[in-house]
């Protein structure tokens, strides 16, 4: 699944082609409603912000290798969001499936 907003680019028969040639199936914000992408615009300016400016990757493995650790051992295992009531993502994950086998 392939998750954007109503940009131009995305909506392109083009880029719709593409996606149903990988069998891919598209998803779209509705119209006029930013806040269906603010998680995830919120996460990207982070990894942007924390990471990716401060750096210059030498090539696509090299890049792809560091925002891995980034995300799956920085962002989820170790930084607090105040969304989560200052908890980590995986702390999070794992009190939702600890409340999942009491139910």
């Amino acid at each position: 699944m392939i998750h954007s907003d109503r940009g131009v680019q995305y909506v392109s028969q083009d880029f719709r082609k593409v996606l149903k040639t990988h069998g891919f199936i598209q998803s779209m914000s509705r119209k006029g409603n930013c806040w269906d992408n603010a998680v995830a615009e919120s996460f990207f300016h982070t990894l942007k912000t924390q990471l990716i400016y401060y750096i210059r990757f030498n090539n696509f493995e090299e890049a792809e290798r560091i925002i891995f650790k980034y995300i799956e051992v920085y962002y989820n295992q170790r930084r607090k969001h105040s969304s989560n009531a200052w908890k980590t993502p995986a702390h999070c994950e794992q009190e939702w499936y600890n409340q999942r086998k009491v139910a």
